[in-house]
């Protein structure tokens, strides 16, 4: 194993902050798999899936089983885990501009387009080569304005040239569920079985920029732009956010047993060597398109009647706000029926607020998709 300290540029006077990143593997084979934990600082869970992974990834490292490269960063925002404001972490948001850390990375293809289509030829191997340089070359050129802004260039960079991305995340409360694109759907599908998902949610574009997505959405936008021009690769990099349940389950049990259900992927696509078990069937894909928000329509307590991972029929009571003031009681109701896969840890709510996610079958969102 190899460790790589990244230094971030200081925010101010006298500080200093970097990023550690772990690099497994012999460096042979040209594969690449990248996975961070924790982009989103104050999501506890997946830094202790990594604590459990680095266990693993260094045994199988000193007993020559990873013949590629595989790129593990077990904390990936040290800004976020710092903001902690009069004893509550504040992990999500960068706190000195506001943004979602999970939110606007690099959108590539745009420039990718003039700068690779004078080297692109009848070789799909090569022309995915090309297209990887031609990404680092873009990001090399970009000038962060915040230290958060060079944390996203850093990340991105670590995982620009990998076949297999994974950002590990969890929500408040929570079902283990997937976010991936479209065209990567089915490929994802082991993945969901190795992990017992209970949603596995796609898009072609989510809106915003997440990070995995600003990874592995530019090889199906080029291979449409270019058509029968040139050959791409739509898949050249899998992507996926992976929400690992929710903020409080944090055990040694859980965490053991999605380390173990990670590498069983790992070595499903051969990135580590030995025979994977066959994964479950898993849960049927459904658009993110079809998730129904259940908002709260007035401040209120909340009280709910369907728990992260209950089946909901359309037209089921999911929650009640009841007004302190009025004492007026408001039913809210599924439009469509779905799995429960998240809902808000917070038992009071603000007009507006996000309550639950339902995962419907079919689309009727459009526009930006991820909760803020």
């Amino acid at each position: 194993m190899r460790s790589v300290h990244h230094e971030l540029p200081a925010a101010s006077a006298g500080t200093q902050r970097h990023v550690r990143s772990l690099h497994f593997g012999r460096g042979e084979s040209g594969r690449k798999a990248y996975c961070q934990a924790s982009l989103h600082a104050d999501e506890v869970p997946p830094m202790l899936v990594a604590q459990a992974l680095i266990e693993r990834l260094s045994a199988l490292d000193a007993a020559g089983a990873i013949a590629g490269e595989i790129v593990l960063v077990p904390m990936a925002n040290p800004i976020g885990l710092a903001q902690d404001v009069q004893g509550t972490a504040f992990g999500r948001f960068d706190l000195g501009t506001g943004v979602n850390f999970n939110r606007q990375f690099k959108h590539l293809t745009a420039a990718l387009i003039p700068l690779v289509e004078p080297r692109l030829g009848a070789d799909v191997a090569a022309n995915t080569q090309t297209i990887r340089t031609a990404c680092l070359q873009l990001l090399k050129e970009w000038r962060p304005n915040s230290e958060a802004e060079a944390l996203k260039r850093l990340l991105q960079t670590l995982a620009m040239d990998a076949d297999l991305v994974l950002d590990l995340h969890c929500d408040n409360q929570a079902v283990m569920h997937i976010y991936t694109g479209t065209p990567q759907t089915e490929a994802l599908r082991p993945l969901a079985g190795y992990l017992g998902a209970q949603a596995l949610l796609f898009s072609e574009v989510s809106g915003d920029d997440p990070f995995d997505e600003s990874i592995s959405r530019i090889w199906w936008e080029l291979a449409a732009h270019f058509d029968r021009r040139f050959p791409i690769e739509r898949n050249a990099c899998l992507a996926a956010t992976v929400e690992l349940r929710g903020e409080t389950e944090v055990t040694h049990e859980l965490a053991e047993h999605d380390a173990d259900a990670l590498l069983a992927w790992l070595r499903h696509l051969g990135h580590v060597d030995g025979l994977a078990p066959p994964p479950s069937s898993g849960c049927e894909p459904t658009p993110l398109e079809g998730v129904e928000p259940i908002t709260a329509p007035m401040s209120g307590i909340v009280v709910f009647n369907k728990a992260p991972g209950d089946w909901v029929e359309a037209g089921e009571l999911v929650a009640e706000v009841i007004d302190p003031l009025t004492d007026a009681r408001t039913p809210l109701h599924a439009r469509a029926s779905g799995r429960c896969f998240a809902r808000s840890a917070r038992r009071f709510a603000t007009r507006g607020m996000r309550l639950a996610k339902i995962a419907g079958a079919t689309p009727y969102r459009s526009g930006k998709l991820l909760s803020p």
